[in-house]
């Protein structure tokens, strides 16, 4: 769901990458091919995957419990924050995630904290489910990056933060309080998280555009949403293929009516924790999905869809048009 900007605070500002919630930040994935890695980042990418990191967790929640739920900054900062992981490390860093940020959170909204334990519980099967879906990856695009994943917590927001150099750190708390991606809470963090992961391997040069029109936005969105359910057999935005059946060509042409315009909000970053919004991510799957439908050549295909420069290029050989029966 770019730079190390964004998953913006409040909404519109968390939600470059994935459109979550006024809670959570959306994941910016800045790739950039032949730039140096980290070590970890390296060791990850010859193993059969990525190494997929959840211990952080478990200490936030010693803390946490230690404290009966009212933990200090000082204790979040020196028994949680300072003996974290590398991921970890580096999301306190670019998203100025403090203790004193954290103890804030948890006495403004408490209850995000206290219901995350259901999203915790699930971790070693999430963990499981997505190094099947990252080896797919893997054999379906052998380019692909594996920087590390780790799941943590922190203070409301953002869902997310990633580049291939870094790898991708997700917001337990924060991913865990966006309940209308997907009712269930496994299948919510494989989804999202593969979606997620797919930023990880697009194109800096369309990451990096300050002033993305909404074709492009939504064809980035998409890429992911689309490669997300390729692997791990759900998008993101499930919700989604329901609220617009029936209604694809109404939407979809007035898409194209702003498909050019740099102002967003109506396509993009318009969700809420109470409504959910992004028609874009699901006009830009529509798109790409037709691209990889129109070439025989999956493999080849696959490739083209991940690394696309040129959107308006991508749109016309997509075969794409408002309305399109897809299987």
């Amino acid at each position: 769901m770019a730079t190390q900007a964004s998953l913006r605070e409040p909404l519109a500002e968390n939600m470059r990458r994935i459109g979550v919630a006024a809670l959570i930040g959306v994941l910016a994935c800045a790739t950039i091919p032949g730039t140096a890695r980290s070590a970890t980042a390296k060791a990850a990418n010859t193993a059969a995957g990525p190494v997929i990191q959840t211990e952080d967790v478990e200490r936030f929640y010693k803390v946490y419990d230690a404290a009966g739920g009212h933990p200090t900054a000082d204790q979040l900062q020196h028994d949680y924050l300072d003996p974290g992981s590398e991921g970890l490390h580096h999301l306190a860093k670019v998203r100025n995630v403090t203790g004193t940020r954290i103890a804030d959170a948890i006495v403004k909204h408490p209850e995000i904290y206290t219901n995350a334990r259901q999203c915790m519980v699930v971790l070693p099967r999430v963990r499981q489910r997505l190094k099947v879906a990252l080896r797919k990856l893997g054999r379906l695009y052998p380019e692909a990056r594996f920087p590390p994943v780790t799941i943590a917590v922190g203070r409301g927001k953002p869902v997310g933060v990633g580049s291939p150099d870094t790898g991708l750190q997700i917001g337990l708390e924060a991913l865990c309080a966006t309940t209308w991606l997907n009712p269930n809470v496994e299948d919510r963090f494989v989804h999202v998280i593969a979606h997620e992961y797919i930023h990880v391997q697009q194109s800096a040069t369309l990451d990096d555009d300050e002033h993305p029109t909404v074709l492009e936005r939504s064809l980035l969105e998409g890429v992911a949403e689309f490669v997300g359910e390729l692997i791990s057999g759900e998008v993101a935005y499930s919700g989604l293929q329901a609220s617009t059946r029936g209604r694809e060509k109404q939407i979809e042409s007035a898409f194209v009516a702003d498909e050019d315009q740099t102002h967003l909000s109506k396509w993009l970053d318009n969700s809420t924790l109470e409504k959910q919004g992004d028609l874009g991510y699901w006009v830009g799957y529509r798109i790409v999905k037709s691209y990889y439908q129109h070439d025989a050549d999956k493999r080849r295909a696959l490739r083209e869809i991940i690394e696309m420069t040129d959107p308006k290029a991508f749109l016309t050989k997509s075969g794409w048009y408002p309305g399109i029966p897809l299987q």
